[in-house]
Parts: structure tokens; sequence; C-alpha cells
């Protein structure tokens, strides 16, 4: 019987990039709401219209999904250069 070496994985290791992502969701769905209520709000000094919290929060459902790929690959940097760096 061997055992299995856990540096031996085909992911030595790292959380894939799909996993980051799945963690970060929530937090930058929720910051893209935000930004765009926010963004909507200063906007009025312009003469848009104001967006509802809830149309924010229907926007950041699929514009938080690019942010996220963004927030994850900037995460995974992150934890690369800590590890390369002791």
């Amino acid at each position: 019987m061997t055992a299995i070496d856990p540096s031996s994985t085909p992911t030595d290791g790292r959380w894939p990039l799909w996993k980051l992502a799945l963690l970060l969701y929530p937090f930058t769905a929720a910051a893209v709401a935000i930004n765009l209520f926010m963004l909507a709000l200063m906007g009025q000094a312009i003469g848009l219209s104001a967006l509802s919290p809830e149309a924010a929060l229907a926007l950041s459902v699929v514009l938080g999904i690019p942010a996220t790929w963004a927030a994850a690959r900037w995460v995974r940097h992150l934890i690369d250069e800590a590890e390369k760096n002791p």
C-alpha cells in the first residue's frame, strides 16, 4: 500500500479559480449593487433618474459575475505571490 502524497495532487494544494469565485460571489455582487446604487444617486446631479435598491440588486446578480471573476483572479495572484515569497 502506497501513501498518497498531498503535494502531487493536480492543483498542488491551490484553490481553483472557480472555488475562489464561488466564495467571493456574494461579496462582489453586494459591492456591485452598492456601487450601482451610489452611481445612480450621483447621476441625479446630471439629470439621470434614480435607481431603486431592488433594481441595483437585480443588476448586480448579472454584473457580479465578471466582477467576481476579476476578484478571484486578483486573489489567486495575491495567494501565489504570498506563497512564492514567504
